[in-house]
């Protein structure tokens, strides 16, 4: 959520800085519809939502995604240095905007509870760790959201020429942005940042006191692991000078170009948030690499004397490892009886 600087003193944008800007909105907005919509392909192609991390996943993509909606309207603006698409688009792109934002932030801090259940407590924790919680879960997310958002939203208006809020006074605007930033940004940072020390804290407990671990699970557990952590560092660096600005918006009264143009940047910057998400699954994860390879590269029929059969064994939480041969041969089947907590690559728990 947005409010813009206000000031009559305002430059064009049709300079250096402003077909800058324009181009940098414009390959923020590509890479993330192309990103978001490539995570969302792989998940619904080769995992079918059939585990909690990969609903969860899935959930954030769609809602980063439906975020980078808006960036082609918030553009317009800064580029031409004023809103042209009526006040009831104002409104319903404020309300989608928001929602999105919210439910991606949501979406990130039960992430880190699901990981801190994954690793930590396996078993006690496995009934709610199914896909169906997950889905509910996460449509709780979305609701929750709308109703975080909307009375906010609504209170967007063209009537300055920008699309802005306007709450009738900076004292209730910085209310209104505390509880935005409250429930946006700090508490759900405080909640992910607290489960993901405790949870390094008891892994390290758990390895003094037993080495009887599959090393190569444990490599892919670790790996799940990093991959949430840097998205979750990544949220705190998008995010955080955006609301720091926001604060200081009522508070500016000299330098307005100069901090106009910073506050730009750092709009752009929390857009970027979701176009870098896809970004980290793939320098993260082996599991989406391939997938992604898979969708960008597709194997040629010339290549089909390849064949691998992904097998399920769920009854004690075996982690199977499919090694490819030629179909003329025998495919082979390795499997460890790894510890539930480390079995989160297995076909029930994969990504």
């Amino acid at each position: 959520m947005v409010k813009w600087p206000l000031t009559s003193s305002l430059p064009g944008n049709l300079d250096g800085f402003g077909i800058t800007m324009a181009f940098l909105y414009l390959v923020v907005w590509v890479m993330g519809l192309t990103g978001n919509a490539l995570v969302i392909v792989a998940i619904l192609k080769f995992d079918k939502l059939s585990s909690s991390t990969t609903v969860y996943i899935f959930n954030l993509a769609l809602a980063d995604g439906l975020f980078m909606a808006g960036l082609p309207f918030i553009a317009s603006q800064n580029f031409m240095n004023r809103w042209i698409f009526g006040d009831v688009a104002c409104k319903a792109v404020m309300v989608l905007d928001g929602i999105n934002q919210f439910t991606s932030v949501f979406c990130l801090t039960v992430m880190s509870i699901d990981r801190y259940m994954a690793l930590v407590e396996p078993l006690r924790f496995a009934r709610w760790r199914t896909p169906r919680c997950a889905k509910i879960v996460s449509s709780l997310l979305w609701l929750f959201s709308l109703l975080t958002i909307l009375p906010m939203a609504l209170h967007f208006s063209t009537d300055h020429g920008f699309c802005t809020p306007d709450f009738g006074s900076d004292a209730r605007w910085l209310g209104v942005l505390s509880y935005t930033f409250i429930l946006g940004f700090a508490l759900p940072f405080t909640i992910m940042t607290g489960f993901y020390v405790a949870m390094l804290l008891a892994l390290w407990g758990q390895k003094l006191r037993t080495s009887a671990v599959n090393l190569e699970s444990q490599q892919l557990e670790q790996q799940v692991t990093k991959m949430v952590v840097a998205v979750v560092v990544v949220f705190g660096l998008c995010w955080l000078p955006f609301y720091t600005f926001n604060f200081c918006s009522p508070y500016q009264t000299s330098y307005a170009v100069t901090f106009y143009r910073a506050f730009e940047f750092v709009v752009l910057l929390s857009y970027s948030w979701s176009c870098a998400n896809p970004i980290l699954y793939a320098c993260l994860s082996d599991t989406f690499r391939r997938h992604f390879r898979t969708l960008l590269c597709p194997i040629t029929k010339s290549s089909s004397s390849m064949q691998c059969i992904t097998d399920q064994q769920n009854l004690n939480d075996t982690t199977c490892c499919i090694i490819c041969q030629p179909r003329a041969q025998k495919i082979q089947t390795k499997c460890s009886n790894a510890h539930p907590a480390i079995a989160l690559f297995s076909r029930a728990n994969k990504m």
